[in-house]
């Protein structure tokens, strides 16, 4: 679980090594009252989990659990991985990076360039998860997860702290769920303040499931924003979150995302990851309809996508 002394921990923690992302009203296209984009694609690595991962390795660092020889260790060959391979290199520490052998080669070429030590193995996340716990406990090296930690979920909210000063008077945050650490993340911080709805594809509905169930759950994953919000299963502090702060999840289409993603392209030219444009795919869609006077904040986490696809 993690509150608003965490995050403002986090902020704190992470000062003058993160870009303050920035805030831009829409201006077309929308039959909505007042709505602003936080432009979090912008951050380092092209997403949100860079203040995560600067958040956990610092916060290991302090508590004298990070050796400078061993360094961290990830298992992910995609944002998570891009992160904290980024965040590693800022502090001068290894990283280990394990991925499934079907990892793209683009991301894997991404990966070594920044300066990690790849381990491919395994058909799947779940392997590459595996093996990176077992490297972890063999070796020392501090394990940072794709969103389940507290530090990782910390600096994660530190978008939704940082959206506050800049839109005061926001009523209603959209993000998109895949694990749910930025969901869960954003929500603490803006707890009390704002409400947050969570917007997911409808082919990988990991909170909405696990707000049915009353737990998290198992749910398959497919379709266009898979390869960012295709965790299996929501994470445990993101799901004690959102019942906590009572979050709201809204499905949305692959046909919504595609379009919402074109729209940001063809309305702003911002280039965002499929995952990113779930979220503004909700307002757009007519998914979620606010008030005519409700004041709505749409973060766009991500920018790692293949222009092209455009």
């Amino acid at each position: 679980m993690i509150s608003h002394s965490d995050i403002d921990q986090a902020a704190r923690r992470t000062a003058g090594l993160l870009r303050r992302t920035p805030v831009m009203e829409a201006d077309r296209g929308l039959s909505a009252g007042r709505v602003w984009f936080k432009c979090e694609f912008m951050q380092h690595t092209g997403t949100f989990k860079a203040r995560g991962a600067l958040n956990r390795i610092l916060a290991s660092k302090e508590r004298g659990e990070l050796r400078a020889g061993v360094g961290i260790v990830v298992a992910s060959g995609g944002n998570a991985g891009l992160a904290n391979a980024y965040a590693a290199k800022q502090l001068g520490v290894p990283a280990t990076v394990f991925v499934p052998e079907a990892a793209p080669a683009v991301k894997v070429s991404k990966l070594k360039a920044i300066g990690a030590t790849v381990v491919q193995g395994g058909a799947e996340y779940a392997a590459a998860y595996q093996a990176a716990v077992a490297y972890a406990a063999e070796t020392g090296a501090v394990y940072c997860h794709a969103y389940d930690q507290p530090e990782i979920a910390a600096g994660a909210g530190t978008v939704g702290s940082e959206l506050l000063e800049q839109v005061p008077d926001v009523d209603t945050v959209l993000v998109a769920v895949g694990g749910g650490g930025l969901m869960a993340g954003v929500a603490a911080a803006v707890e009390g303040t704002a409400k947050v709805v969570a917007v997911e594809p409808e082919s990988a509905p990991t909170l909405h499931a696990a707000l049915a169930a009353g737990a998290p759950v198992d749910v398959p994953v497919s379709g266009v924003a898979a390869d960012s919000l295709g965790a299996r299963r929501v994470g445990d502090i993101g799901f004690s979150v959102a019942v906590r702060c009572g979050v709201e999840s809204v499905l949305v289409s692959d046909a919504d995302i595609i379009a919402a993603r074109s729209a940001l392209w063809n309305d702003y030219r911002w280039v965002v990851e499929h995952g990113a444009a779930a979220a503004f795919a909700a307002l757009a869609s007519g998914t979620y309809v606010p008030e005519p006077d409700e004041r709505v904040a749409v973060i766009l986490c991500g920018a790692n996508t293949d222009p092209a696809t455009l």
